[in-house]
């Protein structure tokens, strides 16, 4: 089966170990929610996998489909299937999401979508997300709401179709209606292309709308408990103090 594969994983921040031995798989096809408080380090391994090299790996290996790309530049690793959701989605002043997206999507095809095409299927997938159309022509996340950037960021994972989406708080800043929408989308991508799913969050409520197969707690850089659904219904009710002491 196809993984991406994280074995004995070491990452340091400006000197500091934050990750300090993490091993997960995430399978292909699968939501893999990985839950824990805040300075835990979930974002800091998203970052990692990603390539970001303000985050440095000092021992271990990441796995992407059989191939080391622990050392691998970030459009590399993109171009073999990877993909981040920022938890803050940066504003890009100059550049349309119709221009952003349509060079994206056709620099991974070998045959291009023409202008017309590709302008068909964006207002398609937006219109599956409940984004306006008038922001085709709007610079990447000027302006934008909370909800309204991770909207976007859910529109590029729908667009760019990758093996595997790394999700950092996607459910941060979004009232319930906006989750459920996200979540929608996320899923309906995941069945058409069998894409495995890592979802960080620090809530269960988006994890109703998705439905885990599995979920890990990380705290202190390492991960402390495993299981299913189940496990994140209980930090729900308890709090992370169950499963961290």
């Amino acid at each position: 089966m196809k993984k991406l594969e994280i074995k004995d994983l070491h990452i340091e921040v400006n000197g500091t170990e934050i990750i300090k031995g993490v091993s997960l798989t995430f399978q292909s096809g699968k939501v893999h929610a990985l839950m824990g408080p805040n300075g835990s380090g979930k974002s800091t391994l998203a970052n990692a996998l990603m390539g970001h090299p303000k985050y440095k790996i000092t021992k271990g290996h990441i796995i992407l489909d059989g191939k080391d790309i622990t050392h691998e530049k970030p459009n590399i690793r993109a171009n073999l299937g990877l993909f981040l959701s920022f938890q803050y989605p940066a504003e890009i002043t100059g550049v349309t999401i119709n221009n952003f997206l349509r060079t994206a999507v056709n620099n991974k095809r070998e045959k291009k979508y023409s202008i017309v095409e590709f302008h068909n299927l964006l207002k398609e997938k937006m219109k599956e997300l409940n984004i306006d159309i008038s922001f085709i022509k709007r610079y990447i996340n000027e302006g934008f709401s909370g909800g309204e950037k991770k909207k976007m960021e859910i529109l590029q994972l729908s667009m760019l179709e990758p093996k595997y989406a790394l999700l950092d708080e996607t459910d941060s800043g979004m009232d319930v209606d906006a989750i459920r929408i996200v979540a929608e989308g996320i899923n309906k991508v995941k069945q058409n292309k069998d894409m495995g799913i890592i979802l960080i969050t620090h809530y269960q409520r988006i994890l109703d709308y998705l439905q885990p197969d599995e979920v890990s707690i990380l705290f202190k850089g390492k991960i402390v408990a495993t299981g299913g659904q189940e496990l994140a219904k209980r930090i729900e009710k308890e709090g992370f103090e169950g499963v961290t002491k």
